[in-house]
């Protein structure tokens, strides 16, 4: 247990972002027998997660606060914001329950401010720095899901605000845009080192597959502003740059899809990188559900149908890579449970 809380991976969140995506993708397109399992499951995930977590901030904040500091992976912490949120949509969407909903709102927002501040201080502060090349993950754009996740709760939310409604929309609104500012920023830096810096196979990590899901959940945050703009005075007026917006960041979402489909056929297929369970799975598994979900709510908000073939095939991509992720977990904890029991034959026999 001690080993596991010291090494617990700061992104382990992306479990509760991706299984909470996966969910609200299968109840969009006919699935919805998995939705409610999922969520479920998801707030299982997400209470043993903060456990560990907290166990690790309390026993070992040496090592906590290394992994603040750390460019490669400090940003990991931008999940468990991301999580929190994605978790907040799951009892919106799939029972109504706004109150539970509002609750995790709250905490996201608070662990946004804090994170996004203490990450971003400790990493300019921090005397000896890692070149670009070596720095630079995909795991950066987690500070871009992490905002949008907070826009997607708060505009799902904002009626349920009552008078402070306009409030919650201009909140909505503001993070949407910080996320979109996040996005082009850090994609900016990652386009930069694919071109211009070796990579080599084992370093094209399954997190690179955050470059389309940041570009996804943009897409979904302003979908949702859409659909509030329409009967928003502060909104309407630019509604028409809203949905230019989303277009824009869903086309390039689309456009990172084979790319990184070509770039792990080189790495597992030319180059034979073996497949073998990490944490980092899952920041591939959720852009695959978030892009699923983007999909369906674009289509809506463009009153353009044609566009739900996208989703209702994308989805299976999704649950796949889920199922085979979590198969990835489970052989992972009964590989670490026999180990763990077979240690202390081992002393004894010594």
């Amino acid at each position: 247990m001690k080993s596991t809380i010291v090494e617990l991976s700061p992104a382990y969140f992306a479990m509760v972002m991706a299984t909470g995506i996966v969910s609200i993708a299968s109840d969009l397109t006919g699935f919805e027998f998995l939705a409610r399992p999922l969520l479920w499951l998801n707030v299982g995930f997400y209470t043993v997660l903060w456990a560990l977590n907290l166990g690790r901030v309390c026993f070992f904040p040496r090592h906590f606060l290394a992994d603040l500091t750390d460019h490669t992976r400090g940003a990991g912490y931008f999940t468990a914001v991301a999580g929190t949120c994605i978790l907040g949509n799951q009892f919106v969407v799939l029972m109504e329950a706004q109150h539970l909903g509002a609750l995790l709102l709250v905490l996201g927002v608070v662990l946004w401010i804090l994170l996004i501040y203490a990450v971003l201080t400790a990493f300019t502060i921090r005397p000896v720095k890692p070149s670009l090349g070596d720095g630079i993950t995909g795991g950066w754009l987690v500070a871009t899901v992490s905002t949008q996740s907070v826009s997607v709760l708060s505009g799902r939310l904002a009626s349920h605000f009552a008078s402070y409604e306009p409030a919650v929309l201009f909140f909505s609104l503001c993070m949407f845009l910080i996320g979109s500012m996040l996005y082009l920023i850090v994609i900016t830096l990652i386009f930069y080192r694919f071109m211009f810096f070796p990579l080599k196979p084992q370093e094209f990590e399954p997190l690179y597959w955050i470059s389309m899901g940041a570009a996804a959940i943009t897409t979904l945050a302003g979908t949702i502003l859409a659909f509030n703009g329409h009967g928003s005075q502060l909104l309407q007026p630019i509604v028409p740059f809203i949905l230019g917006s989303t277009i824009w960041f869903w086309a390039f979402a689309t456009w990172w899809i084979p790319l990184l489909v070509l770039l792990e056929v080189w790495r597992h297929v030319v180059h034979r990188v073996k497949l073998s369970y990490t944490p980092q799975y899952w920041s591939l598994v959720f852009p695959l559900g978030m892009y699923t979900t983007c999909t369906v709510h674009l289509s809506k908000v463009m009153g353009w149908d044609a566009l739900l073939v996208i989703p209702n095939y994308f989805i299976y991509a999704a649950l796949f890579a889920w199922s085979i992720t979590a198969l990835g977990l489970v052989k992972s904890l009964c590989q670490s449970l026999l180990v763990a029991s077979f240690r202390p034959d081992q002393n004894r026999k010594g």
